[in-house]
């Protein structure tokens, strides 16, 4: 297929391909779209960076366009893949459409989802833990769920999903599509798909456990103390983006420390940061924010950052198929990387499962009889077989030799048996130090929550001791309030007694003054009385002088006699005025 109008996609599926650039399909794509537009159940695998997302985006969002009804389901090992899918599919579906999504993720904010999953949505992309939380919960109903994609299969198997993945399809509808992509198919996918598929269409694209050949690889033996300077001399001779996988979270939080010390802008990516900081970490490295992105497994797969130009496993995996997902994180579509690989004495088995899984061949030939490889007790057993065609004679029939080119068929078909069955011990002791690795981290995320739960217990009971003590403290307050108005009421009580004593004080001066003025009025009168008396007296007294002198002219008395009579009045009159003065003085 030349173009993907060639499929027959609905037309507003064509335009969004047109605005992402997607003008010619990859191999992967050429394969998968057509039978799975057509109703097929498919196991596709491919080399990582070969374009599987869009190979079951753009049938999912066909399906979702031309039918009105259904929903569809995607499921993912990471949160980071499950964000970079639903990206892509928002930009299928286009910026107006009305198909609703919902990303149900674990270490997002449930509330957040809940208000997803009341708007109905018909695009469900999530992890199967957090899938599962919303199924025995029962806000999550899966019944019209026709379509489902697994993504990244191998990976949650290995992760220890597949009990939670049986959960989930139990609660899906037995009559739907489903389509399983991964960089790698071993058994048990094969035993999945077997129980929960139907007739399902294999699309395989390449060969599976192959690295893309634009990576050019490289191997430095080293002691294990002596990695973080080997480190920094790789950083200082390359440039662009890097990508450093170490083995442990902390191991991420310290390394990343350290280059920002060194001089290196660098941030770490690991399962216990919270959503929001891994979208964050996530957006800044794509962004070019940072130059070196220190990362657990978490992202090995499905990421896909283009500028991402050297890979550098500073620690191995503990399991040899995460090794090419590693890889696959640089040389995106076509485009040319670089890796290094550190190898120290402690990771001589893995490193052997590594080679094992890459070049299967060259790994039985270094235990076939006559390689430069082989061991002493090979030579000896050679040498033995030799002998003994010696001695039988240099003459022999054909039967013979056909016994011993049998015989040495046989052989090598044993030997080829132990290599294989040392290959599958590798790989089953791999994952036991993986599974005991993810015992450790289990154990040691139950052992942070129960610190996070102390840690919050004790953050409650501070608090609650810290509202105790505003309480108290507000109490005292208030008491202090309460005492305060008593004091101010009883000040005023005072002031309003002061005022009333004062008032008082005022009225008994007024009523003394007014008694003094009654008094003083009373004294002026009994005066202005005595004045007029007087008056009255000295007018009475002139007219008895008067009535005398009258008599006496009448009478003829002696005018002397008169005279003494006025002196004697006058006299009386003096007194009665020095009486009055002294009175009026008192």
């Amino acid at each position: 297929m030349e173009n993907f109008e060639g499929f027959g996609l609905n037309p507003a599926l064509n335009i969004s391909l047109q605005k992402m650039n997607y003008t010619t399909p990859t191999p992967i794509q050429a394969q998968a779209i057509p039978l799975a537009l057509e109703g097929h159940d498919i196991m596709g695998s491919a080399q990582t960076g070969t374009g599987k997302t869009a190979a079951f985006a753009i049938p999912l969002v066909e399906r979702l366009l031309s039918n009105p009804k259904g929903s569809a389901l995607v499921l993912t090992p990471t949160r980071e893949l499950g964000k970079q899918i639903l990206d892509i599919m928002h930009q299928l579906l286009g910026p107006h459409s009305p198909i609703k999504t919902a990303f149900l993720i674990g270490g997002d904010s449930m509330e957040k989802q809940l208000k997803q999953l009341k708007q109905h949505p018909r695009l469900i992309v999530g992890t199967p833990g957090r899938i599962n939380d919303h199924l025995e919960r029962g806000t999550l109903m899966l019944n019209e769920a026709s379509f489902l994609v697994l993504d990244e299969t191998d990976r949650m198997l290995d992760m220890g999903f597949t009990i939670q993945l049986e959960r989930i399809f139990k609660y899906m509808p037995r009559k739907r599509q489903t389509l399983m992509f991964s960089a790698t198919l071993p058994k048990n996918i094969l035993k999945m798909s077997e129980q929960y598929m139907n007739d399902p269409k294999r699309v395989s694209v390449g060969e599976v456990n192959v690295i893309a050949t634009k990576i050019k690889q490289e191997v430095i033996r080293i002691k294990q103390d002596e990695k973080y300077d080997e480190l920094l001399g790789q950083l200082h001779e390359r440039n662009g983006s890097v990508i450093v996988f170490v083995k442990t979270k902390y191991g991420a939080d310290r390394m990343a420390k350290n280059l920002r010390r060194d001089g290196f802008e660098s941030d770490a990516l690991h399962g216990d940061l919270r959503q929001s900081k891994r979208d964050r970490v996530m957006k800044n490295f794509r962004n070019m924010n940072f130059r070196v992105l220190i990362a657990t497994d978490i992202a090995a797969r499905g990421l896909d950052v283009p500028h991402i130009e050297h890979v550098i496993n500073y620690d191995l995996p503990q399991v040899a198929e995460d090794y090419i997902h590693r890889m696959g994180r640089t040389a995106r579509a076509g485009a040319e990387g670089a890796a290094v690989s550190f190898v120290s004495n402690e990771d001589g088995r893995k490193w052997k499962a590594i080679e094992i899984l890459l070049n299967p061949e060259a790994a039985n030939d270094r235990k076939r009889p006559g390689s430069n490889n082989q061991k002493r007790d090979h030579d000896g057993k050679k040498n033995r077989h030799k002998s003994d065609r010696r001695s039988k004679g240099r003459k022999t029939s054909n039967q013979d030799w056909k016994l011993e080119e049998g015989s040495d068929k046989k052989e090598r078909n044993n030997r080829r048996d132990r290599s294989n069955d040392n290959a599958d011990r590798n790989r089953s002791e791999g994952r036991q130090d993986r599974n005991r690795s993810e015992g450790r981290q289990d154990r040691n995320r139950s052992e942070g929550r129960q610190d996070r739960n102390r840690s919050e217990g004790r953050q409650d009971r501070n608090r609650s001791e810290g509202r105790q003590d505003r309480n108290r403290s507000e109490g005292r307050q208030d008491r202090n309030r309460s005492e305060g108005r008593q004091d101010r009421n009883r000040s005023e009580g005072r002031q309003d007694r002061n005022r009333s004593e004062g008032r008082q004080d005022r009225n008994r001066s007024e009523g003394r003054q007014d008694r003094n003025r009654s008094e003083g009025r009373q004294d002026r009168n009994r005066s202005e009385g005595r004045q007029d008396r007087n008056r009255s007296e000295g007018r009475q007294d002139r007219n008895r002088s008067e009535g005398r002198q009258d008599r006496n002219r009448s009478e003829g008395r002696p005018q002397r006699g008169n005279r003494t009579e006025n002196r004697q009045d006058q006299n009386k009159s003096g007194e009665n005025r020095f009486q009055r003065r002294k009175l009026k003085a008192a």
